[in-house]
């Protein structure tokens, strides 16, 4: 037994299997490691879920090939053969679990508590079989905990099939576990919080869903003497809107407050940054909409990892992970002296663009029926699925072809619900449709139609008068008069 040795087909299989561990699910390595590891002819057509139950079946044959009792011994090979089968053994053990990891994910979202994953000990037994001792079996335990919650956030918040949305999840993805998973097993595993990421798009594409899939899987560890994981991922993610409050009142939302700190401060109060949980994520949304005092304060919790009460002396620490969200366009900002660089710098360590809801539908026209889907499951549940047909039929009898949807994913949710009351939509008004740029490379507008539709797409973006005056240089009543005027028909 001590001279067992893997062949070389074995070795070029399992190595596609090893690949497959550290291979983004959202991605198409991933899709043509199950269809190689499956056998199954990479132009074929063929459905993504049962390619991985046919990639798991080649892989327990394969593996009593070795041992008819289908046991891996990875301490019986040489090292560079016993690695390959560690990283076999993980993925079967991952595979073995997985639905049951599902279903513990769905009860715990139930409690804020953390409750005892029932298949523990038998998982533990598993990985003790690999050879691993009892530190790297809990390490192990609580990185499948998080694989699985990590692909269920994304898979629930992230919905659509166009090519910026399969992007869109393989960088979120990415932004949890890193591009090499390999790397993030060796140094990262519970290290993620020096790591900020910074969400751009317009207003309602979808920032925060993006935010909850990161801040809701990050690694939690996992207790062998409780035999529970240490924090319920219920209490892994808070947010915070910072354009909501008064430039006065952010301090106090970020950093809290002592009583007696100030006028009105009549009891202590604990900020967001004091309510995030050291295996979570905070959201800083409307990140541009903060002055750049606060911006400095916010630098010094990011590079010291403290911050200090309004009105207290002692330093608290900050263990969370930073994300931040804006609609803004930060390097104007950046330009104007309005965002700080050295703040800029210490957010982006990661930079997510969400796309808008007309290049989804531009990309794949499929998106606008996959998207009322799941508006109305999760509005109505599983039923809703009955009222699909008549409500995409509404929409689109309701919009222009081109409607360009400034409200993005947040106006399609009304756009649903109204057409669920009414039967019908109307478009938002002030939206130009791709009509207006035609006639614009047309040269058939004139200087006041011009001015008119751009003011009003300006307005659909920002949404107030003032932000489009600052933007275009012009006085808000010039402003408000030509967005008025309404755009030129297309």
């Amino acid at each position: 037994m001590a001279g067992l040795r893997l062949s070389e087909a074995q070795r070029g299989f399992f190595g596609w299997v090893a690949e497959a561990v550290f291979a983004n699910p959202f991605g198409p390595e991933r899709a043509a490691l199950d269809r190689r590891i499956a056998g199954i002819d990479p132009r074929a057509p063929a459905d993504p879920a049962r390619t991985l139950e046919l990639a798991i079946e080649q892989v327990e044959r394969r593996v009593r090939e070795l041992d008819p009792d289908g046991r891996l011994r990875p301490d019986r090979y040489p090292a560079e053969d016993a690695r390959l089968l560690q990283w076999v053994g993980l993925f079967r053990i991952y595979h073995a679990f997985r639905d049951e990891f599902g279903q513990f994910i769905e009860r715990q979202a139930q409690s804020a508590e953390p409750l005892a994953p029932p298949f523990a000990d038998a998982l533990w037994a598993e990985l003790a079989g690999l050879g691993l001792d009892a530190e790297a079996r809990a390490r192990y335990l609580g990185v499948f905990y998080q694989v699985r919650r990590g692909f269920h956030c994304i898979e629930r918040e992230i919905v659509g099939l166009c090519p910026a949305v399969v992007e869109l999840r393989m960088r979120l993805w990415n932004a949890i576990f890193t591009f090499r998973p390999d790397w993030y097993l060796r140094c990262l595993v519970g290290r993620m919080e020096d790591f900020s990421t910074l969400l751009l798009g317009e207003t309602g594409t979808g920032k925060t869903a993006a935010a909850r899939a990161i801040g809701y899987s990050g690694f939690i560890p996992y207790d062998p003497k409780t035999r529970r994981f240490k924090e319920s991922y219920t209490r892994a993610f808070v947010g915070i809107n910072l354009a909501q409050f008064p430039p006065g009142v952010i301090e106090s939302e970020l950093f809290g407050h002592r009583k007696g700190a100030f006028s009105g401060a009549i009891d202590h109060h604990q900020g967001v940054l004091a309510r995030c949980s050291a295996h979570g994520a905070v959201l800083m949304d409307e990140i541009g909409d903060v002055e750049p005092l606060i911006q400095l304060k916010l630098l010094t919790v990011l590079q010291e990892r403290r911050f200090t009460p309004v009105g207290g002396r002692e330093p608290q620490q900050f263990n969370g992970r930073v994300i931040a969200a804006t609609h803004r366009d930060l390097g104007r900002l950046r330009a104007e002296g309005r965002f700080r660089d050295d703040f800029f710098y210490r957010l982006c360590s990661d930079v997510i663009a969400l796309p808008p809801l007309r290049q989804r539908i531009a990309e794949n026209p499929a998106e606008l029926r996959l998207m009322v889907a799941a508006i109305l499951v999760r509005t109505f549940g599983p039923d809703g699925l009955a009222l699909v047909d008549g409500v995409e039929e509404r929409t689109r009898a309701s919009v222009p072809a081109d409607y360009p949807w400034p409200g993005n994913v947040r106006e399609l949710e009304q756009c649903v619900r109204r057409i669920c009351l009414t039967g019908r939509y109307e478009a938002d008004g002030r939206a130009a449709p791709d009509g207006f740029l035609r006639r614009v490379a047309e040269g058939g507008l004139t200087a006041d139609e011009l001015l008119a539709g751009y003011l009003a797409r300006l307005y659909g973006r920002c949404r107030t008068y003032e932000e489009v005056a600052r933007r275009s240089g012009l006085d808000r009543r010039t402003v408000k008069r030509y967005i008025g005027m309404g755009e030129p028909e297309a």
